[in-house]
């Protein structure tokens, strides 16, 4: 396992870190959870990322059930708010009464004195930022989270938050965009400002929703699948689900038998060939899909081997910064 720097910390995180969005609680019990953590452990992954809105809270549950008798200061867990925990207005979003009480309500769930980042799962346009990031700050100063993080924040949104994050003595040391091949939308301007702002990137679905894993292929598509139709077809509203795409896709399967890893392995190298990326986030319903998982942080891409990719795929790569996942009101 690689391990690298969140940001300009002296934290270090496992290239590979382990979440639990749309698994456990979801597809997958607290034996196959607790299963596919002490897998994750046992290849040398130390990072665990959750938020408290998966599975409608039940995913930090399950991931605190699995880490509780893993010696905390081994292992480095991240976690989120913003999205609805409960039928009420302020059971979302990043108001002060929201962030303060979901931050007890996760390490409550998670059986934890603290995290390591917390995030903001999204930016609240109905809260001022400084009150945001001012409850932020006082977790920090009550020793409940060491660092602070964001996820799908627009460059401005990111430049905005640094800053009073230095004003208030925290550090703001890591974004969590989508990131993939097939998806590069932070590459043109939030990467370039997170390089200067001392920030690195820790990257959800660099499967691109299992798409990268090579599963969709016109003639295999596994069923009961996330994508899978009943007519044993693909569902088609999904961007990465579009047949033009799923041709594309096809095309990396040589790029990777040449390299002799399966299409995943590459699907993760790939965004971890990012100098501002520190850890990809993969996910897991059984604990032997992590065996080709980590094998990415050792396979190194040479730029013969990027350009092939970027060949491969075309004009289906998403590049449009303005593509940047926030959402205008609450949800």
């Amino acid at each position: 396992m690689d391990y690298r720097k969140l940001g300009n910390s002296g934290m270090y995180v496992s290239a590979i870190a382990l979440g639990n969005w749309a698994t456990h609680g979801e597809t997958v019990e607290q034996d196959v959870a607790t299963d596919c953590v002490r897998k994750a452990l046992d290849l040398g992954i130390t990072t665990f990322d959750t938020a408290d809105a998966y599975a409608g809270t039940k995913a930090e549950t399950m991931l605190g059930e699995a880490l509780k008798d893993v010696r905390r200061e081994g292992i480095e867990v991240m976690t989120k708010a913003f999205f609805p925990t409960g039928p009420g207005m302020n059971d979302r979003g990043l108001s002060r009464k929201h962030v303060m009480e979901s931050i007890n309500g996760s390490l409550r769930r998670l059986q934890m004195d603290y995290v390591d980042v917390y995030q903001a799962h999204r930016y609240d346009y109905e809260t001022p930022l400084a009150e945001t990031m001012g409850a932020f700050a006082d977790i920090v100063r009550a020793g409940k989270a060491h660092y602070i993080g964001v996820s799908e924040w627009t460059v401005e949104e990111i430049r905005a938050g640094a800053a009073l994050a230095d004003e208030m003595g925290i550090q703001l040391v890591s974004s969590q965009p989508q990131y993939n091949m097939l998806w590069r939308v932070i590459e043109a301007e939030v990467v370039p400002a997170c390089e200067d702002l001392g920030i690195t990137q820790v990257c959800w679905s660099p499967l691109a929703q299992g798409v990268l894993s090579g599963k969709y292929g016109a003639s295999s598509i596994p069923a009961g699948s996330r994508f899978s139709a009943d007519d044993g077809g693909l569902k088609t509203e999904h961007k990465f689900m579009q047949p033009a795409v799923i041709d594309r896709v096809e095309k990396l399967k040589p790029i990777a038998a040449d390299l002799d890893v399966p299409l995943a392995t590459l699907a993760v190298a790939w965004v971890l060939a990012n100098p501002n990326v520190s850890a990809a986030i993969v996910g897991a319903s059984r604990p032997g899909q992590l065996d080709e998982t980590v094998k990415a942080a050792d396979l190194i891409l040479d730029q013969a081997t990027l350009e092939l990719i970027d060949g491969a795929l075309g004009d289906i790569i998403e590049r449009d910064p303005a593509k940047v996942e926030s959402f205008p009101q609450r949800v």
